[in-house]
């Protein structure tokens, strides 16, 4: 071969060589897998949702929680520190012998981190379902006697309390991982807007207090909304996404479990539908997959 053609040929094997490991390390760059580390209370951790993951009893967690179903998706490295009934505090203190604040699951090194809190302080699921439902039965399903009896109260404590507890929640994250996309999510409805009376054998709530639990649930919602803004969390939104996947629906609809008859050893918390569905719009809100 002429010493000219042979030039040109050994130019464009090393120009091809060249952008054949440009495109390589591109790609490696672009595959390299987040550091994600998956905080909260039960409704991050799919209590009541089989399988069990074993690691961590205490915290009745699965491993089909949304956090699982999100890292699966992406690739990414998950550090699932999720625990049933946690609340704000557990952040930065530990919850049960042996479970650390979830916290330290966050390093400056973490790239993301998803969470749902709020919901346990206060008591404010617990107390209002509880409370609206032994008031529900005991009126037969008529009027509105939660609401009633119970006011402002709820909305009062989520003001008072859990609002300045989501922020120290939300600061003791951000201080840990500066750098870090921080996505809160909001809770899928529980109830409908308004009653519907073939549900009251499954959510006992008396058909005044329907509208007055989803209020107070909005209410919550708008407060780790603007707790999630003011530390500078992406909030995903579930008002519309829910809707019509409260607890009232048929299997194979609903997100949320009801209070009697369902399908999870947890009653009124997300099933597995539910949680694959949380993945999915939190995916889709961050731009992931």
């Amino acid at each position: 071969m002429p010493m000219p053609a042979f030039r040109h040929v050994m130019t464009a094997t090393a120009t091809a060589g060249a952008l054949a490991l440009g495109l390589t390390g591109t790609t490696a760059q672009a595959t390299t897998p987040l550091n994600y580390a998956a905080l909260g209370d039960s409704y991050s951790a799919a209590s009541g949702v089989l399988p069990v993951d074993l690691s961590s009893p205490l915290c009745l967690r699965s491993t089909a929680d949304y956090p699982h179903v999100l890292a699966s998706r992406t690739g990414a490295r998950l550090s699932d520190v999720t625990c049933g009934a946690a609340e704000t505090k557990d952040f930065t203190t530990s919850q049960y012998p042996g479970v650390a604040p979830q916290v330290n699951a966050v390093t400056a090194d973490t790239d993301l981190v998803t969470l749902t809190i709020g919901g346990n302080d206060n008591g404010t699921f617990l107390n209002a379902i509880l409370s609206c439902g032994t008031a529900g039965v005991l009126s037969g399903g008529h009027g509105s006697p939660c609401k009633d009896k119970y006011g402002t109260s709820f909305d009062d404590a989520i003001d008072a309390n859990t609002y300045p507890a989501l922020k120290r929640a939300l600061g003791s994250v951000r201080a840990k991982a500066p750098r870090a996309r921080v996505a809160v999510l909001g809770y899928p409805w529980i109830t409908p807007a308004t009653a519907d009376p073939s549900c009251f054998l499954k959510m006992p709530v008396a058909s005044g207090d329907v509208p007055y639990l989803h209020a107070m649930q909005a209410h919550l919602n708008a407060v780790v909304q603007r707790a999630a803004e003011e530390t500078g969390a992406v909030y995903v939104d579930f008002a519309q996404a829910s809707a019509g996947h409260d607890a009232c629906q048929a299997p194979g609809t609903r997100w949320i479990e009801p209070l009697l008859f369902g399908r999870n050893i947890v009653p009124v918390h997300p099933n597995a539908l539910g949680e694959r569905s949380m993945a999915e719009r939190t995916m889709t809100v961050l731009g992931l997959g």
